[in-house]
Order: structure tokens, then C-alpha cells, then sequence
């Protein structure tokens, strides 16, 4: 592509208008189960939640679950889950049922068939494994905001890291999934574009400001009603801020979940955040949240979330943060000073944008390494109990950065950057 013709691309994308919410076939809540999606509230080895929708005159509802086999007739076996069921309001006078059922007592590194309903209509039958025990390697795919024209636009993103990454054994979206949270048409989008994927691979789901929203303009901002009914995670997190600041362990790494909108709650969470970050007994330690510590996009700057988080990110030897809300992409590597070094020290720190609303990346940004505008991006981590290895691709498949964190037996941390020569487009 000529110099011309890389210009037009930029800014036609930074021109792009922000398309209204695409009718999506069920849409609305009926009868069949619609909006399945894995998630989970305690340990991954051993338990996994599941929530759906239906309409109002489903008002019981159950989730049945077998060990897989190559048989179709595994269902004999099935053993049935009650739901707890929560009503809510959506668009005009429509209430929609948000279903939640939980498996427990499974058996680590296994592989369930499992469909929820309400005894008479039914989903197909997903699968999923239960996590490892013991530390053991594992990929997932990492996505960044994916806000607006989502379902036109960003399902190709979620579909291109599937198909690169078929195994992942979780999604995290690192906030604004939606541009308004309170819109459960653009939800629908949401749900239609991940379709089963969101069934058959748990989704980790980071709040973003635009899951926030208020009544009046001089109301505070409130969490969107919709957040909790449809997604069932971790409950460990400080008092009132519930299902968005979490934790859980994955087969030798922790992942840990902050609420970067909550402003006024940082110190709290820098104190919960400690006692997650301390003798977690786990090889890797991995944290994701909405706002980036080190901004790429211009005029941006998050300087109190920097100094109440990053001092611990230090301390305690994390590994990895993954952001978004910046709309461009940026990476710095071990970030002890604001600088970018190749020395062991502190986190690698991700920005990354998965839907189509883009910014242009600041002047000034000497953190980042790798930085790029105008491309909808996914990544790909793997972990292994000896590396982490990230790959960030387009979404037509280029390699767009890469880079390994390897860890020898005595702890001490070796970067190796692996970014890609790329061609002036970005």
C-alpha cells in the first residue's frame, strides 16, 4: 500500500461514524435460552457458572451437565442444576430473566457437555474443561475495547482470535464492551458477535467507564443493572464493588481484576490488591483493568491510578498488565522509572483496542516500544510454567508485536522482544 493510500485508510477509521445498534435475530428475550456465557465465580478446576436470558414466563430454569464423551448418548448421565433467576428490566415495558447456574464437585483437567433451559426448550449441549491442578501450560486471547459497531465490526475481532486460537481457555476484555451500558441492544451485539464461543470458552470481563453511566448529569456514575444478571464472577473482591474488582488462580498463574473508573476507590483496592499480590504461590502474576497506567492516545494521563497501583505492580514482581480505553496500541517493557528498560524490574504494560473506534497515539510516549493506530487488533498469550509468551496480531492474521517473559529457576526474569518489522501503515 503507497503512502496515499495509507493516509485514506487513517483517516477514513479516524473518520468512521459510530454505526447505531444492529438488530440481531433474538434480540428480544423469548423462551429459548439465548446469551449463554461461561464465566466463573470460585475455583477453575473444580467449579464453572453459567448465566443466560430468557423472557418472563421462563420462571424456573436448570442447567444440566455430563462429562463429554465421543457417544451422543452422554445426556443419560446428566445430573441437573437448579438456576437462580433475577429479573430485570430492559427496553420499555420488556422485563428479561437473567439465569445463573453453577457446577461444583468437578474434576480437574475434564471435559463437560452441559445445556441449560427449562426442562422443555433447551440449548444445544457446549463443552468446556475444568482447569489443571497442578501448573501447566495454557493460552488466552486478550481483547481490548470493543465499544461501538460491534456487532459489524468488532465480531470479526473475537472470530479471528478463536480461529487462531481454538484452545484459548479464556477471553478477557479489558473494559468498555459496550459504548452505553444500559443499552441492551448494544449488549445483544455484544452477545451475537462472541455467539457459542462465549458458551464454550469462559469470558473474563474487565468494567470499563462506558459500563457505567448516570440519570441525570449531576448524578454519580453507577455500574450498569445489566453487568451483574449476565455475568457470574469472583466475589472476593472489596465491599461494594463486587463482581469488578477480582481474582482467581489458573493452572500456575494469577489473574487478577481491578475497577480503574472507580476513582475514589483506588487506595482501597491498592490495599486489597496487596493481599492478592502476596504469597500467591503461583509462577506467573498477571493484572488487568480499563485504564492504562502509561497512556499511549493523546492528551491522556492516568497519573492517580499510577501512583496507587504501580509502586505494588513493582514490589511484588508482576509480570503483566493488559489495558485498554486508549484506542490505539502501546507496550513498555519493565517499567520501574517511566522509561522503557530491558532490565528485569517491573511489568510489561499493554494497551489495546479490539473494535473499530480509534485515536491517534500521543507525542512523547518513550514508555511504549511498539506502539500503532488504526488497526483492530487481538492477542494471544500463551503460559507456560518456564514463559509467557504474548503475540498481538490484526485482524487479517498479521503479526503486529510480540514478545517473551522467561523465568529462570531461581525467579529472576529475562525479556525477549519479538516485535515484528512493520510496514508504515500503522
Amino acid at each position: 500500500m503507497g503512502l496515499l493510500g495509507a493516509i485514506a485508510l487513517a483517516l477514513a477509521s479516524a473518520l468512521l461514524p459510530a454505526q447505531s445498534p444492529t438488530a440481531i435475530p433474538d434480540a428480544d428475550p423469548g423462551r429459548r435460552p439465548s446469551r449463554v456465557v461461561l464465566t466463573w465465580r470460585d475455583d477453575p478446576a473444580r467449579t464453572q457458572a453459567v448465566t443466560w436470558r430468557t423472557d418472563a414466563l421462563v420462571d424456573e430454569a436448570f442447567a444440566e451437565i455430563a462429562e463429554a464423551s465421543a457417544s451422543p448418548g452422554f445426556g443419560a448421565l446428566a445430573r441437573r442444576s437448579p438456576a437462580r433467576t433475577t429479573a430485570v428490566p430492559i427496553a420499555g415495558a420488556t422485563t428479561a430473566y437473567y439465569h445463573e447456574a453453577r457446577f461444583t464437585a468437578l474434576r480437574p483437567n475434564t471435559l463437560y457437555a452441559y445445556r441449560v433451559g427449562d426442562g422443555a426448550t433447551w440449548s444445544e449441549w457446549f463443552h468446556f474443561r475444568t482447569a489443571s491442578l497442578e501448573p501447566a501450560s495454557f493460552s488466552f486471547i486478550y481483547l481490548g475495547d470493543a465499544q461501538n459497531d460491534i456487532r459489524s465490526l468488532w465480531s470479526r475481532a473475537i472470530r479471528s482470535a478463536f480461529v487462531d486460537a481454538p484452545r484459548a481457555r479464556f477471553v478477557l476484555h479489558a473494559g468498555d464492551l459496550v459504548n452505553v451500558g444500559e443499552s441492551d441492544e448494544q449488549w445483544g451485539e455484544w452477545f451475537g458477535a462472541g455467539g457459542w464461543i462465549n458458551g464454550m470458552i469462559p469470558q473474563v470481563p474487565v468494567v470499563g467507564n462506558h459500563e457505567y453511566g448516570r440519570l441525570n448529569r449531576d448524578d454519580p456514575r453507577q455500574l450498569s443493572a445489566l453487568w451483574r444478571p449476565q455475568f457470574a464472577l469472583p466475589e472476593d473482591g472489596p465491599e461494594g464493588l463486587t463482581e469488578t474488582t477480582y481474582s482467581f488462580d489458573f493452572q500456575g498463574a494469577r489473574i487478577i481484576v481491578l475497577n480503574s473508573t472507580e476513582e475514589s476507590r483506588l487506595d482501597e483496592q491498592a490495599a486489597w490488591l496487596e493481599t492478592r499480590l502476596k504469597d500467591h504461590g503461583q509462577r506467573w502474576t498477571i493484572v488487568a483493568f480499563h485504564h492504562p497506567v502509561f497512556s499511549v492516545a493523546a492528551d491522556r494521563d492516568n497519573p492517580r491510578i499510577r501512583a496507587a497501583w504501580k509502586p505494588l505492580f513493582d514490589k511484588y514482581g508482576v509480570d503483566l498488565v493488559l489495558t485498554g480505553h486508549d484506542h490505539t496500541y502501546g507496550r513498555g517493557e519493565n517499567l520501574v522509572d517511566g522509561t522503557s528498560r530491558r532490565e528485569d524490574g517491573g511489568p510489561v504494560y499493554v494497551v489495546s483496542v479490539s473494535g473499530p473506534k480509534m485515536y491517534e497515539v500521543g507525542k512523547g510516549r518513550e514508555w511504549a516500544t511498539r506502539t500503532g493506530a488504526h488497526a483492530q487488533l487481538y492477542q494471544v498469550i500463551t503460559v507456560t510454567p518456564q514463559a509467557l509468551k504474548f503475540e498481538a496480531r490484526t485482524v487479517t492474521g498479521q503479526l503486529f508485536d510480540a514478545f517473551d517473559i522467561t523465568r529462570a529457576r531461581n525467579g529472576r526474569r529475562r525479556f525477549i522482544d519479538r516485535k515484528p518489522e512493520l510496514p508504515g501503515t500503522y
